[in-house]
């Protein structure tokens, strides 16, 4: 087979992917020395719209609505742009070996791909329950969803199952959104979880109660400290029902499961160092591998504002760390230098017609302000993280887009607070006067 040479190879096609490009392009890259090679058959696009717009019953978003890099107000990199730009995306190509020794990336077809500059933006693929050996979890009609293919696999199943009942495991970010999503199509929803609160990674008790409030007035059943052991299908292989722990049957037509990713870096195990779950970078991107890059979800970076190495899986982190990485390598090439990687740690959901935004770090005692109850028609609230007497965590709900950056500005500047009561008191004004 024909080898192709590059003088850049991003592998992985997502987010990363995409913003990357931009960045190389704005850098002057040369027609012909960019190659992208990702395993989806679409160019880069905005994967957050997957678990929102995607499903909607009305005025659903659909490529080429929403490739890169639209979701953070830029030009959409239509598939056109990367020709016009000389930037050869090489897409249903799976690389399934790399060896950053010889610089050469092997794929699925035996194609090999020579590169000088890698970088690694394979983002991360979901846990599946069949991983666990969970019984039955390989009936049809159980979902999951992270590319475009499984969303339109997941829009079929909801037409097909009109007023149907789905069951959602996992109360994370896709657990919320999709349950919002179906309820919006008019199908029976109930969540599971084994944790005491949705979102336990981020949110606090008092902020999942607000959540799960809502969601239950909103019809959504939501069963707590339990999972799913097994499933059981009917005689064409469907789901039917979702056995939990507890000893509960559900009733399901279609089953969405959403219990995390992992980061995908086994391509480069033992051949790059690791930390964290993720592959060790500094705050240019760069690994311990010469003219190796690693950006997105699988980077394990020194973010600066804590002073320690994180590994965030996040779109506005693989969108900034793509950024960096294609910037850093311009600069070096050019013998010049660019500030170091200096992340403020930003995470939003939007489901039904809620909206939050955080920013910061999620850790020390924690206040709440404002308006928190489910019933409210316009709820509005939020919490502070204060630890060592400084501010350094601030959600909100239902804030403008001033108020957003009122938060995100307390998080970065770590304001000193010495009385909590008067913290919760003040609320929001307390960010809208640093």
């Amino acid at each position: 087979m024909a080898v192709k040479s590059f003088k850049y190879v991003i592998v992985g096609g997502g987010v990363s992917a995409g913003y990357a490009a931009r960045e190389f392009a704005k850098q002057g890259v040369k027609p012909g020395e960019l190659a992208i090679i990702s395993k989806e058959a679409v160019a880069p696009y905005e994967r957050p719209a997957l678990s929102k717009a995607y499903l909607f019953p009305e005025s659903p978003a659909r490529l080429p609505g929403f490739h890169v890099c639209v979701g953070s107000g830029g030009e959409r990199l239509l598939p056109e742009w990367y020709k016009e730009k000389g930037i050869e995306l090489i897409l249903s190509t799976e690389i399934v070996k790399a060896d950053l020794a010889a610089k050469t990336l092997i794929s699925a077809a035996g194609e090999t791909f020579n590169y000088q500059i890698l970088i690694i933006a394979t983002g991360s693929s979901v846990i599946r329950l069949t991983d666990f050996g969970v019984q039955g979890a390989d009936a049809k009609n159980i979902y999951y969803l992270r590319e475009v293919d499984d969303a339109d696999k997941l829009v079929e199943a909801i037409k097909a199952k009109k007023n149907g009942k789905v069951v959602i495991v996992g109360g994370g970010y896709i657990g919320l959104e999709l349950s919002a999503v179906m309820k919006i199509n008019n199908l029976d929803v109930s969540m599971v979880y084994p944790e005491p609160w949705c979102m336990p990674r981020l949110f606090t008790a008092d902020i999942a109660a607000f959540y799960e409030g809502f969601y239950k007035n909103k019809g959504i059943q939501i069963i707590k400290g339990t999972v799913a052991v097994g499933f059981t299908a009917d005689s064409n292989g469907e789901v039917k029902e979702v056995k939990l722990k507890d000893g509960r049957v559900l009733e399901a037509d279609i089953v969405v499961v959403g219990v995390g990713g992992r980061p995908l870096t086994t391509l480069f195990k033992g051949q790059v160092e690791e930390e964290k779950g993720g592959i060790k970078t500094d705050s240019f991107f760069k690994t311990s591998v010469p003219n190796v890059y690693a950006v997105g979800d699988v980077a394990t970076f020194p973010l600066k504002l804590y002073k320690e190495l994180r590994r965030v899986e996040h779109v506005d982190h693989a969108r900034k760390s793509a950024e960096q990485a294609a910037k850093a390598i311009k600069a070096s090439e050019e013998g010049k230098t660019i500030e170091v990687y200096d992340y403020l740690p930003f995470f939003y959901s939007r489901s039904f017609d809620l909206s939050w935004q955080f920013y910061g770090d999620n850790v020390g005692d924690t206040v709440i302000f404002g308006d928190n109850n489910p019933e409210s028609p316009k709820p509005k609230f939020g919490s502070y993280w204060i630890k060592d007497g400084k501010v350094l965590g601030a959600f909100l709900e239902g804030g403008t887009p001033e108020e957003n950056k009122a938060i995100a500005k307390v998080a970065r500047v770590q304001p000193p607070v010495e009385n909590l009561d008067v913290l919760s008191k003040e609320g929001l004004s307390f960010a809208c006067k640093i």
